[in-house]
């Protein structure tokens, strides 16, 4: 990697201070694009033109990738380039005028609530890793938090007495209440198991690896995916899952759209009512396969 691309990715992390998933994503779109240019004997990153950059897109929508991919690629490059001019590191911006690909919107996938219950009576309480994992799951369907805002919760972000937890994304705050059963959990995992470890790194971090370090993403995901698979739930889970759940759960028992916006930390409302849409096609796909006339 040049100092030119270091440049931009520092930029985005400290500047822009986007996400580490969002980070890894532009860095993995930018090194593939920079990969295609050598194999094709280009003469590299900074000499593109509008054609270099749509033969390269054509390529991967050749390979099966989605046009949301596509289009997720094509963001990554224009950002890049848009940066490098700024910079006076190029002259052109080769994805200038470049559109379509343009990603079909899907609504999220969810569970129901009898497959969270399945899901959160997996982890048995009976060492470290069955009460973090209990706990961590019980946390996430509370609040419909990221899963970077779980992994990062300090034990001073807690406040079990009143029950609500504070939750910092970005340099922002905001508070969000948890149900009992979620309490106990975190109470559970802080006593009988956090407490156990013989050796504990991140001292304020309130769930750790076993190695008492901080957990990563991927840990994460591998423990979503072992717990869906005990559970037998055949749906596509990821660790947004939750939250997405958390969300539409909410609003078909009579939450309003501006209280979950706030819970989950939306700045735009428009980012909140999709769940909204979501819940009118579930309620259409319930008529349809409950109404006796409607099956005709």
């Amino acid at each position: 990697m040049d100092a030119r691309m270091t440049e931009y990715f520092t930029y985005l992390e400290y500047e822009k201070r986007v996400s580490a998933n969002t980070l890894d994503s532009y860095k993995r779109d930018i090194q593939q694009f920079k990969e295609y240019l050598d194999n094709q004997e280009h003469s590299g990153l900074y000499n593109c033109t509008n054609t270099t950059v749509l033969n390269y897109l054509l390529s991967i929508q050749k390979k099966g990738k989605s046009a949301s991919t596509i289009s997720r690629n094509l963001a990554s490059l224009r950002s890049f380039y848009r940066f490098m001019i700024r910079k006076h590191y190029a002259t052109e911006d080769p994805t200038e005028n470049i559109h379509g690909f343009k990603a079909e919107k899907k609504l999220p996938q969810i569970l129901s609530n009898q497959e969270v219950e399945l899901l959160l009576e997996q982890p048995i309480c009976k060492d470290f890793k069955g009460f973090r994992d209990k706990a961590m799951l019980e946390l996430l369907y509370a609040t419909g938090m990221r899963v970077s805002e779980l992994l990062s919760i300090t034990l001073s972000d807690l406040n079990l007495s009143v029950g609500y937890i504070n939750c910092r994304y970005h340099g922002q705050n905001r508070v969000i209440p948890i149900y009992t059963v979620a309490k106990d959990a975190i109470r559970a995992y802080i006593d009988h198991g956090r407490s156990k470890l013989p050796e504990i790194h991140d001292k304020d971090v309130l769930f750790l690896n076993l190695n008492g370090s901080m957990l990563t993403r991927q840990g994460f995901w591998k423990i979503i995916k072992h717990y869906k698979t005990l559970a037998g739930i055949k749906k596509e889970i990821t660790p947004h899952t939750l939250r997405h759940s958390f969300a539409i759960h909410l609003l078909e028992n009579g939450a309003d759209l501006r209280s979950i916006q706030e819970m989950l930390g939306h700045t735009d409302i428009a980012s909140t009512q999709i769940y909204a849409q979501l819940a009118k096609s579930r309620l259409q796909t319930v008529y349809q396969n409950a109404h006796p006339r409607a099956k005709s």
